[in-house]
């Protein structure tokens, strides 16, 4: 068969995947991995990368700080919110270990990432920009997928037994964690087990941000530097049996975790336990054909929510006001990766996931306030997407390569009625519960690619992208316009209060972005990588005043569709600096980005975009060492969101010290965060709300941010064998 005719099979089968029985399809595709199809704005970290990091932070998110446009919305201690060129949360795919999770939390603190320690990472694929239409769906900004180490096995007729133990020290909120892990393989048969514990206090700012006093009535002292509500607990247990013969490998995996408890100082409430039970079953077979995947997974988690140690507990009569939700998510995946040619691969697959979401408050005091009946935030709430994409690369020549895909989605949403804690809530409710709340959206990507290598010290590229987004449940299905209700229900951490919108359509974002990478011919010694882009978002999801809006305070948003542009660049590079005998190696690389986010309806500025940043690092490595001076940089953040009264930050620059020492089997790492105590406002942290009388939608003082965490001692010690 000829290579023109195995094309013209292709662009068939990528037509018949979009036609509308594509869209009924109920299973699910896990991302194949990419080689040639990763676009120059996808960046990866894989082990060596990620060992350096594990021990600076206990939140996941952390991870990814230092790559190419991307930031982290602050939450709780293991909770960041990564953010892909100002799109954050749900506007992101996130996959962990091959499985779409769900937050589910009125204020998404139990976030994708926080179901995995940072020890027990192993890989990391970010996609930005223009992601093909394999590894996206369900997200306008952007996928990042999250491994655990792949399954070992011995050697024919031997048995392996290997692993790691760890532990490490941060000063700063005294901070303290260990992790464990463990396989006994055979040839056939392998088995890990994977644990991680972690705990910390509140931790301190560079300076005073705030005066001293009670956190409030009722409550214990903090300091003018200490950060409220920022404490935090978690523990994470996983076991994985895999079993492998003749190009095929199955892998069954068990997770479990529990939060006792997790502070959020940009939130009304605090997590005060959060147990998650995660079965995981997944198949790849090499055939000659090609190469197929399979996975069935299933999430169930419990959430409790209340006012922590920080927050004011007592409110008349009502002793706290306890919050809960259940969330149980199931997807089953297919996928199938084919070499049409030697130039072209076509990848086909479907997916289905379902979620169902329960929040309910009970009922607390004797006031109708909070009393007598359970309050239904989410009743019965379901979200199922059916999903099928096909996508063909193709290599035309030693230049000249393509990457063309579509994807079609099915989302399915409903909700049961809504119900108050007493007649004070019987407007909202029967408003609400008088409307039909069965949606269904039918969501179109699609992704064009080409890439031009004229010789071995350039590589030039174009991505054109439509993707699309529906609502969440929380975006959709709250209907409580009373504020004292309505701020419990934030996604954002801006403090104010949220109202859904049943008549919100899906976003869709169209996408152009170009990327040009300079580099050494062995692409070792130097390179500078240049990605610009262009976003505009159809039907953007923002936020409007419900009522009036009053300057300066905290006020109450329903959700609403506007038309929204994104625009920026990244900027990202290394270079090997020279090699002395008695000094070592060294090398210097950076990143700098900017991103600009306006609604086109409004005029005003979208909310939560990260400024002008950068950060350069110098490396030195000389025998066992590794050692690195970090300097961060963030511009003042004055273009912020005026319906969300969102309050400005300052500019800041940080210095950063670490180091690494890898001795045979024992590595030891230490270092300084924040090394000059610099005091400074997270831009991306939101409203500080971690103490006081938060229940009361102004009982707390408006204008303050989060502050980011001043200087901190770490030390860590893994041993590996």
């Amino acid at each position: 068969m000829s290579t023109s005719v195995r094309r013209s099979l292709a662009i068939a089968a990528l037509a018949a995947l979009s036609g509308p029985l594509a869209a009924e399809t109920r299973i699910v595709i896990t991302a194949p991995r990419h080689s040639a199809s990763e676009a120059l704005n996808t960046s990866t970290l894989d082990q060596a990368a990620i060992a350096p990091l594990r021990y600076r932070s206990s939140d996941t998110a952390s991870l990814l700080r230092d790559l190419p446009g991307l930031s982290l919305y602050s939450a709780g201690g293991v909770s960041s919110l990564p953010a892909i060129h100002g799109l954050a949360d749900d506007r992101l795919r996130i996959k962990v270990d091959g499985m779409d999770l769900v937050s589910a939390c009125p204020n998404h603190m139990n976030s994708p990432l926080s179901y995995l320690d940072p020890t027990a990472v192993a890989r990391v694929e970010v996609y930005a920009g223009v992601t093909p239409v394999s590894v996206g769906g369900d997200s306008i900004g952007g996928t990042i997928v999250v491994e655990s180490a792949p399954a070992r096995f011995a050697a024919p007729g031997q048995t392996l037994v290997t692993g790691e133990a760890g532990a490490f020290y941060r000063s700063n909120g005294d901070a303290r964690g260990a992790n464990v892990a463990a396989t006994l393989a055979g040839a056939n048969v392998s088995f890990t087990y994977t644990g991680a514990g972690t705990e910390a206090n509140n931790y301190d700012a560079g300076d005073s941000f705030k005066p001293a006093g009670p956190a409030a009535v009722g409550r214990g002292w903090l300091d003018g530097d200490e950060v409220g509500s920022t404490a935090y607990k978690a523990i994470n247990q996983a076991g994985k049996l895999a079993l492998r013969g003749d190009g095929q490998l199955l892998e069954l995996k068990y997770a479990h975790q529990h939060i006792p408890y997790e502070g959020f100082a940009n939130q009304r409430m605090d997590m005060t336990d959060n147990e998650s039970d995660q079965v995981n079953l997944a198949y790849t077979g090499q055939y000659g054909w090609g190469v197929l995947k399979t996975r069935v997974y299933h999430e169930k988690t419990d959430h409790r929510m209340n006012f922590g140690d920080d927050k004011q507990f007592w409110y008349g009569t009502a002793p706290g006001m306890p919050m809960a939700s259940e969330g149980k998510n199931t997807g089953a995946t297919i996928n199938a990766s084919i070499p049409l040619t030697d130039a072209d691969t076509l990848r086909i697959g479907s997916e289905y996931q379902g979620f169902r979401l329960d929040d309910w408050w009970s009922p607390s005091g004797t006031g109708m306030m909070m009393a007598p009946n359970t309050f239904r935030n989410i009743n019965d709430g379901k979200r199922d997407r059916y999903a099928a994409f096909g996508e063909w690369e193709s290599r035309w020549n030693a230049q000249w390569q393509s990457l063309l895909g579509v994807r079609h989605e099915t989302v399915r949403m409903d909700t049961g009625p809504a119900a108050g804690y007493s007649m004070m809530y019987a407007a909202d409710t029967n408003a609400f519960n008088a409307r039909d709340h069965d949606k269904t959206d039918h969501n179109w990507d699609a992704t064009a690619l080409a890439r031009l290598t004229p010789d071995a010290r350039q590589t030039y590229e174009l991505g054109l992208a439509q993707k699309t987004r529906s609502p969440n449940l929380y975006e959709r299905y709250t209907w409580s316009t009373l504020p004292m209700a309505a701020v419990m229900n934030n996604l954002v951490g801006d403090g104010n209060g949220y109202v859904g919108n049943l008549d919100l359509d899906p976003e869709i974002a169209r996408t152009v972005s170009l990327a040009a990478d300079w580099h050494d011919a062995a692409q070792a010694r130097w390179n500078i990588r240049v990605s610009p882009y262009y976003t505009r978002v159809e039907d953007y999801i923002d936020a409007r005043c419900l009522g009036t809006c009053t300057v300066a305070q905290f006020n109450t948003l329903k959700y609403t569709n506007e038309s929204a542009r994104l625009y920026g660049v990244d900027l990202s590079g290394g270079v090997q600096l020279g090699s002395t005998r008695d000094f070592g190696d060294f090398a210097l690389r950076g990143v700098v980005n900017y991103v600009n986010g306006k609604n086109r309806d409004t005029g005003d500025d979208l909310y939560n975009i990260m400024p002008l940043d950068a950060r350069l690092t110098l490396t030195q490595s000389i025998g066992r060492w590794r050692n690195a001076l970090e300097s961060e940089w963030v511009a003042r953040k004055d273009k912020v969101s005026d319906v969300r009264n969102e309050a400005e930050t300052a500019g800041y620059n940080l210095i950063h010290l670490r180091s690494a020492c890898q001795w045979q089997q024992v590595r030891l790492d230490v270092g300084i965060e924040n090394l000059l105590d610099k005091g400074y406002a997270l831009p991306l942290g939101g409203a500080y709300i971690g103490q006081g009388r938060t229940m009361s939608i102004n009982g707390v003082p408006w204008g303050a941010a989060v502050a980011g965490p001043g200087r901190s001692f770490y030390a860590a010690v893994s041993y590996s064998f």
